[in-house]
């Protein structure tokens, strides 16, 4: 969602903030918006290129705070962006998140005398500690006392014109990261705009009020306890934030996948064994060897990765696998016995839909685990075991190289329980060698970008699209239409193949292409039978298939070729060749693949 980002220190803070604002463009690009002590607040609809335009002033500054807005309350205009601020000028307040009793809160301060400027909820925030500040409380404890009253969920930034060298921060639902430097500080929705200052970061936890200043750090709770956050060490350089000569963040991720893969893999397979070395998971081994269910919840990409998921823990470790979807689970009484299992898996470790799944099932007693991406997230630091990604920062919005690291992950974790069962060893060898030869075949995917950029121009001008596939493939299928949809605006459906007699044959004609995921694996047939169905009613069909495959020529209008690899890890394969047709697809478009519209890279509000 929202991208907030503070420095103080003793440089000027205008360059520091723009440049970090514009390494989070991807959280939101609906309005921009700068505070720095000193000076008027600047703010524009748009994201940091306009905002750069209205910074014609020498700004001496050396502490501000700036923000991305992703619109949720109020229209995406100059008057809503943020910072907002209170009565006097004196308070100015960024916010990530949703205050749920924004409105009875507005009513009493309206009656108080206050005026409000714009529509958003964030506003009463400062109109709040105006009043407590009035009431003769100090800075900080006027934040705190103003915090008690919310409900909802917040990353804050908050600056006081008459304390110009503090920013205060807090966290509840919504991710904050405080990096700490040499005589200066920043803090930011997630580490990437950091990291060309310092590697050192401290990650608050919900409730966690921070006090900053250039040379200190103190936090405090809700309940107004002193506690002491660790700071981690990131390792990550900030290069892989950038996007290395490529156009977009999006080709470049998805050329990463053959990296990603090595990188899930790195000393996690016992090959002459056929067994996965899990660290993140052997603290809860002898519960996990006891386990008779395990739910995966997840949302987006991540809930299709929890479908293959499914597929590879039940075939190879014969554990009952159920997917939920988060944002469905948090809402349900779900039945959890004794040995349940609930696994998490989110790219950015923040998705609150996610989160509260996990809190949902601790309630329960269940067992929690994580698949996440972000080291020192919440998700990661919630959970009771997990595994991390290791897949570098994720820039682009829809996600490529985190589904195909989350998938690797999962057939890990797929062969550390079957092997603790019944998954014999020879079988756990056969999927080490499968894995192990994975990062080439990916990368002889990506070999054919441009043959595929050419099968995608053949259709650019088809508003629909059917995506299907069996097994292991009909989550490949939601992904690819999913992938279409969100950078290119289309209408596309991913379907079960199985399932084109029961609705979706109905659809198809001439201008209604179809993506046919159609590896020579176990229900080969099937799904050609399924493409000889739809050209039968003359819809065009494109078939995601297995090289030295000529027959699925006869029964197809292109073919775009993958290697031949197991079943189970031939999905990998089709999907970044589906991530790689969308994205031709909706680049040679002139959109803009990185920043699709009304969509944010990490859901921390309902």
């Amino acid at each position: 969602m929202c991208g907030i980002f503070a420095y103080t220190g003793s440089k000027k803070a205008s360059p520091i903030l723009l440049e970090g604002l514009s390494m989070l463009e991807y959280r939101g690009y609906d309005s921009a918006g700068i505070y720095m002590p000193g000076f008027d607040v600047v703010k524009t609809p748009g994201a940091v290129a306009e905002l750069t335009k209205r910074m014609t002033k020498d700004y001496s500054a050396t502490s501000g705070i700036a923000h991305l807005r992703w619109a949720t309350h109020g229209a995406p205009n100059e008057v809503n962006a943020h910072p907002h601020g209170d009565c006097d000028g004196d308070v100015f307040v960024i916010h990530n998140g949703i205050i749920e009793n924004f409105r009875e809160l507005k009513e009493e301060l309206l009656a108080g005398g206050h005026t409000f400027k714009s529509e958003t909820d964030t506003e009463v925030i400062a109109h709040l500690i105006e009043g407590a500040l009035k009431d003769k409380l100090n800075f900080e404890d006027a934040v705190i006392d103003t915090l008690k009253k919310l409900r909802g969920t917040y990353g804050l930034l908050i600056s006081y014109a008459k304390d110009p060298d503090t920013i205060i921060t807090a966290r509840m639902g919504s991710p904050v990261v405080v990096g700490l430097g040499d005589g200066e500080n920043f803090i930011a929705s997630d580490a990437t705009p950091i990291l060309k200052h310092t590697k050192q970061m401290m990650f608050l936890s919900d409730g966690d009020v921070a006090i900053i200043t250039p040379t200190t750090h103190r936090v405090r709770t809700l309940l107004e306890t002193e506690v002491d956050r660790p700071s981690e060490t990131i390792t990550w350089d900030v290069g892989e934030a950038s996007r290395g000569g490529y156009p977009h963040f999006m080709l470049k991720e998805m050329m990463e996948s053959p990296e990603v893969i090595e990188n899930a893999l790195r000393g996690r397979l016992i090959m002459e064994e056929g067994k996965a070395k899990l660290g993140g998971l052997e603290a809860v081994e002898k519960e996990l060897q006891n386990i008779d269910r395990l739910i995966i919840v997840g949302c987006g990409t991540a809930y299709y990765a929890g479908l293959i998921g499914e597929y590879l823990i039940e075939s190879l470790a014969g554990v009952p696998v159920e997917v939920e979807l988060a944002s469905e689970f948090r809402y349900r009484k779900p039945v959890i016995r004794p040995n349940t299992a609930v696994l998490a898996i989110s790219q950015s470790g923040e998705t609150l839909d996610t989160l509260e799944a996990i809190r949902e099932a601790k309630r329960h007693g269940a067992l929690t685990l994580g698949i996440v991406n972000t080291v020192g997230s919440t998700i990661a630091r919630e959970t009771d075991a997990g595994v991390y990604n290791h897949a570098g920062p994720e820039i682009g919005v829809a996600s490529t190289k985190a589904l195909v690291s989350q998938v690797v992950i999962l057939s890990l974790v797929a062969l550390f329980l079957g092997r603790t069962r019944s998954l014999s060893k020879d079988d756990g060898v056969a999927l080490a060698n499968a894995l192990k030869s994975l990062p080439e075949l990916a990368k002889k995917v990506l070999e054919q970008s441009e043959e595929i950029r050419k099968v995608a121009n053949v259709y650019k001008d088809s508003r629909d699209f059917l995506f299907i596939g069996r097994k292991f493939s009909y989550p490949a299928a939601l992904e690819g239409a999913l992938k279409l949809k969100e950078v290119s605006y289309v209408h596309a459906e991913g379907y079960g193949a199985g399932e084109m007699k029961h609705g979706p044959l109905a659809m198809i004609d001439e201008k209604f292409p179809t993506v046919a995921i159609v590896p020579q694996d176990s229900v080969y047939e099937k799904t050609v039978s399924n493409m000889i169905e739809i050209r039968t009613r003359k819809g065009s069909v494109i078939a995601i298939a297995t090289a030295g495959d000529e027959k699925i020529k006869e029964v197809s209008d292109h073919v775009i070729y993958i290697p031949k690899a197991s079943e189970e890890l031939s999905v990998v394969l089709s999907i970044i060749a589906l991530q790689l047709f969308a994205y031709h697809f909706a680049a040679d478009k002139g959109l803009n693949v990185d920043r699709p519209r009304n969509l944010a890279k990490s859901v921390t509000v309902e």
